[in-house]
């Protein structure tokens, strides 16, 4: 019972006569094809007429059919009409929407703007930028600091150190990999001990002639 007497809304409206102009559209469609199938009718007796020589009959028969045939013509001029006024409601339709959105969100931006002071908003934008510079300007000078420290307290050595670090698991992981090879001892040919050669007393005497000593 309480669905009877709700008050109709705009939607519901529309809807509703939307709903009647598609219902006078189907309409205006059988009208339509119920006089093209009337006049289809009508010239098949206007020739039946002209061949039985029936001259008066013919003429008010055209007659009849002129008549049909603007008011067929008539059908589509009222098919476009409707079809006019449905683009137009449902136009209307989006319209009446918009223009209550914008309504609505006029008054918001109203209750905000009362709420929200323009000069207080500014002096808060430039407060937080300062302190936003300062807070990078602390960041850098606390960065340079920590720098400083570390390379006083011997921070290149433990460098070095890591590197000589990685250099040794290098090194094992490739001695690993590799064959053993020959000692050095080893591979070289042992070389063979001098003999000592003695020159006999006659090797002596013969030498001393030969440079002119007696």
């Amino acid at each position: 019972m309480a669905s009877l007497f709700k008050k109709k809304t705009v939607d519901d409206i529309i809807k509703e006569q939307t709903k009647e102009l598609r219902g006078t559209q189907r309409q205006i469609t059988r009208d339509r094809a119920a006089l093209e199938k009337q006049e289809k009718q009508m010239e098949m007796e206007i020739k039946k007429m002209a061949k039985s020589g029936n001259r008066e009959a013919c003429k008010i028969l055209a007659k009849q059919l002129v008549q049909l045939r603007k008011q067929k013509n008539r059908t589509y001029a009222v098919s476009s009409k409707v079809t006019s006024m449905s683009t137009q409601t449902k136009v209307m339709n989006s319209q009446m929407k918009m223009a209550g959105a914008m309504s609505t969100t006029a008054k918001t931006m109203q209750v905000v703007n009362k709420k929200m002071d323009p000069q207080k908003t500014l002096q808060t934008m430039q407060d937080f930028q300062k302190e936003n510079m300062k807070m990078g300007m602390t960041e850098d000078m606390i960065n340079d600091t920590l720098d400083e420290i570390f390379v006083e307290s011997g921070d290149e050595e433990e460098s070095q150190d890591i590197v000589n670090q990685v250099l040794d698991e290098i090194g094992i992981e490739i001695s690993g990999k590799m064959v053993r090879a020959p000692a050095a001892g080893k591979s070289l040919p042992t070389a063979s001990p001098k003999r000592k050669t003695q020159i006999s007393d006659d090797e002596i005497e013969r030498q001393l002639r030969a440079l002119g000593v007696d």
